[in-house]
């Protein structure tokens, strides 16, 4: 079990990527109302041509694909916990009340090792991430990035074009792992 945190829910390449490795059941999601609205909020700050009604909607439509994901009933610990950044101890908390194994972040400095393995918990960048599910699930893993590259239509993507665009947003490792093949 992983949740996500709203810095690999952000940019649109890494959500889509993890919600397929969600929906082929190669990762059980998790995450929150308030992660979804960080996220949410500050996209809508940094790209004025979305709408909260198209973010509404895209959150919606990550709700129905994976109607388990989100996580209640973790408030209560948020007070009991500490990491360098205070405002990120509601994803700890979310972990820690769903026993999750992982936190998926792109900051991996504001979730230290020392504070998370007391807790049976890991961070992983998404590369990382992808990169363990393809030494550990390497044709299911492909068939998840596939599916993605296939999601694409306008423009429609090949594969080179996902491993470039993948390697652009920080998956790096995982697109050079995926290219050997």
């Amino acid at each position: 079990m992983a949740v996500y945190d709203a810095s690999v829910l952000y940019p649109s390449l890494i959500r889509n990527l993890l919600m397929h490795l969600g929906t082929e059941g190669l990762v059980a999601a998790r995450w929150t109302a308030q992660i979804h609205d960080e996220w949410t909020r500050n996209l809508l700050e940094d790209r004025p041509d979305l709408t909260p009604e198209r973010l509404a909607r895209t959150r919606q439509q990550m709700q129905l694909a994976l109607p388990d994901a989100e996580v209640e009933g973790f408030e209560p610990l948020i007070a009991t916990l500490s990491l360098p950044d205070p405002d990120d101890r509601h994803v700890l908390a979310a972990a820690v009340h769903t026993e999750a194994e992982l936190i998926v972040t792109q900051n991996l400095k504001h979730f230290p090792a020392q504070v998370l393995t007391s807790h049976g918990l890991e961070a992983l960048t998404p590369d990382a991430l992808l990169c363990r599910l393809l030494d550990a699930e390497p044709a299911a893993g492909r068939a998840a990035v596939e599916k993605l590259r296939a999601s694409f239509r306008k423009p429609p993507y090949d594969t080179a074009q996902l491993l470039t665009r993948l390697s652009e947003v920080g998956l790096g490792e995982a697109a050079k792992r995926l290219e050997e093949d």
